[in-house]
């Protein structure tokens, strides 16, 4: 039913994990594989397929109103896939998680407020932050015996009458911890005492390894539902990422008033349809997928996998599950469990063949060749001498290094 097996070429075709990797790599799509971004190769679920083809068919495409059945849609899914029962009417649709934290920082905060954040962080909360005009207070998580943690009475003497808010990643990107119930519970109840609202992205929560299983926050911690705000998405689950499409609940009414006042005044509350279709149909048919592409999963962060493809740069399925996730601390996925952050052990077997690391130093994530081509030459010198190269980006400010690395692999000799 779910086909992981078939090539698909998506290069020229606006993809932006393909057609940008030359322009931010220096690494033409041609001669690698790309997995700097979180999109899979992966077709999606052919309910997917089905419901966005009916549409397309009507040949009328108008304003999408009515959000009931997505929301029922999405609620379904929690239930069925995470024992989490919410109420539709708590759901509020928005242009994707990041953009529904830059969304809850306008409802719930003021220019100059201070938003925690645990680092290594995902790159997209401190440039949505910073893009509010807000200001970033860094939670240094600590790595513990190959897992990271959370250090909450450092958090506690760090906290000023401007902290006002917490951006919680659960499960977490990129270090994959899959927090336990005693861990969320501790943050839950460390922001109820402290008047703090907790956003807990759960975007990765449906991607997990080695039997781990996700807790919602709102399962862990009912008692401060008045203060959360769960942010999740079909994107990395069903690779539905050019949807556009995510969703913020609460139990709330008043956080979710003022959420969905935001969302009116930036002019988001009229819905891209396809978007909407296509995440609904997700949700809807799509659960027999997750335990599909598992074994495929554990395939990549399984020791040293032979990420060159035999025949195509896009025909191994290996490489194409490896870029489901940007990378940081290489071994932390296979120990916590979460696929969200996939171990990369890369072999080149074949001769001279060499792994090398760039490491750029760059809070905004700005990318550049390792080296500058020679004139009329689409690669480096370095390219040309080394049949397989590994080109690791890491973006990061000075207090929060690595927040992650992507990695693109170019050459095979």
């Amino acid at each position: 039913m779910f086909d992981f097996d078939r090539v698909i070429d998506r290069r020229g075709t606006h993809a932006s994990k393909w057609d940008m990797m030359d322009r931010l790599s220096g690494i033409a799509a041609a001669d690698g594989i790309p997995m700097w971004v979180a999109d899979m190769d992966f077709a999606a679920p052919p309910g997917v397929t089905e419901a966005l083809t009916a549409d397309v068919t009507r040949a009328v495409h108008g304003y999408y109103a009515d959000t009931g059945s997505w929301a029922i849609a999405l609620a379904e899914w929690m239930v069925r896939r995470h024992g989490l029962s919410i109420d539709p009417a708590w759901v509020s649709p928005t242009p994707g998680v990041v953009s529904g934290l830059g969304l809850i920082l306008q409802a719930v905060t003021e220019p100059g407020d201070e938003v925690v954040v645990f680092p290594p962080a995902y790159h997209a909360f401190r440039k949505i932050i910073l893009a509010n005009e807000r200001r970033i207070l860094d939670a240094q998580l600590s790595l513990r015996q190959g897992r990271y943690t959370m250090d909450l009475e450092a958090l506690a003497a760090k906290l000023t009458p401007r902290t006002k808010i917490v951006f919680f990643c659960s499960p977490h990107n990129p270090g994959g911890t899959v927090w336990s119930v005693e861990e969320i519970r501790a943050l839950a109840f460390f922001c109820a005492e402290r008047n703090l609202i907790l956003v807990s992205d759960e975007i990765h929560c449906d991607l997990l390894l080695g039997g781990a299983r996700h807790t919602p926050t709102l399962s862990a911690a009912p008692e401060i539902a008045d203060r959360l705000i769960t942010c999740v998405a079909a994107t990395k689950t069903f690779n539905l990422a050019g949807a556009h499409v995510g969703a913020c609940f609460t139990s709330n009414p008043v956080l979710k008033q003022r959420l969905d006042a935001r969302i009116a005044a930036s002019g988001l509350a009229s819905y891209n349809a396809f978007g909407m279709i296509a995440t609904e149909a997700a949700w809807r048919t799509g659960h027999g997928r997750c335990g599909s592409m598992q074994p495929i999963l554990r395939g990549s962060t399984s020791p040293a996998p032979d990420c060159r493809p035999k025949t195509s740069r896009q025909g191994s399925r290996i490489g194409r599950a490896f870029s489901q996730a940007p990378v940081s601390n290489l071994g932390q996925a296979a120990k916590s469990g979460c696929a969200s952050t996939l171990l990369l052990r890369v072999r080149f077997s074949r001769r001279r063949s060499i792994a090398s690391m760039t490491l750029l130093e760059n809070s905004e994530r700005k990318f550049r060749p390792r080296t500058t081509p020679r004139s009329g030459s689409g690669r480096t010198r370095s390219d040309r001498q080394r049949p397989a190269a590994v080109t690791a980006v890491a973006g990061h400010s000075p207090r929060n290094w690595p927040t992650m690395i992507d990695f693109a692999i170019s050459g095979a000799g």
